[in-house]
């Protein structure tokens, strides 16, 4: 028995809540009075931009003294020298398809994929999986969801399927380690992560359309790794199995 891909493709979509109509787009008022004006959120000599009037002059320096982020349950800006007013949120599907090769009743076939959301002032994000389990001329790998909501251990000689977004380590014996922690690099923010049923080592879960990442709040670059792994038993139907798989990161405001 041999499965040969999961294909992953990525959709990017956008939700506001609001409790009005929207009728067009709303930007941040400029700090400013009939005698100064702050351009960037920037006072001081760390900005590109001179903050001055008739009766004083900041002084530009080479560099920042101070980066990142600042913020609060109703406002936040990012430090640093001609910071964008705009908000973006990119996802990026770093490795698109996974080969797990023969599948065994002895022993797990797993996969990894990863991708990347970049969320730059745009307040939170939730990311879902859409798609089935792998199938083969009708007969589907059934999700390990166990009918209970919660995520369960690998169980060789059983069918599964499922994934989760954290290291696993010797989940299924000696050496048996599979996937990655997500990856904050310099300026991601833990705030950002798996949600319940993907955030657990060594035990895995899936479900269609569920949400399987999410940030309440700007949370920089994050790079997220998928293990994916199947169980068969030895009456499983011999044959290709695949599966598509589509990530859908919806930003929220």
């Amino acid at each position: 028995m041999r499965k040969r891909f999961i294909r992953v493709i990525g959709v990017l979509s956008f939700v506001v809540l609001s409790s009005s109509p929207i009728t067009g787009l709303a930007h941040a008022n400029t700090l400013k009075s009939p005698h100064y004006e702050f351009q960037e959120t920037d006072l001081g000599g760390g900005g590109l931009i001179p903050s001055s009037s008739a009766n004083y002059q900041t002084v530009l320096s080479v560099g920042d003294s101070a980066i990142g982020n600042s913020n609060s349950n109703s406002f936040q800006f990012e430090g640093g020298s001609q910071t964008t007013k705009d908000p973006s949120l990119a996802l990026s599907i770093m490795s698109s398809s996974a080969d797990f090769g023969t599948f065994s009743s002895t022993a797990p076939s797993t996969a990894t994929i990863q991708f990347s959301v970049i969320d730059y002032t745009s307040y939170g994000y939730v990311v879902q999986i859409l798609g089935g389990t792998p199938t083969y001329k009708g007969h589907s790998i059934p999700a390990m969801n166990n009918g209970s909501g919660g995520p369960t251990t690998s169980s060789p000689g059983t069918e599964q399927f499922g994934i989760n977004l954290v290291e696993n380590t010797d989940f299924c014996g000696s050496g048996c380690n599979l996937g990655s922690d997500p990856n904050y690099g310099q300026f991601g923010a833990a705030t950002a992560g798996p949600t319940a049923n993907y955030d657990s080592a060594n035990h895995f879960y899936y479900s269609n359309g569920d949400t399987i990442a999410e940030s309440p709040k700007s949370s920089g670059e994050i790079i997220y790794t998928i293990s994916f792994i199947v169980n068969v038993t030895s009456l499983t139907v011999a044959g290709s199995y695949t599966t598509n798989q589509t990530l859908v990161c919806t930003g929220t405001y």
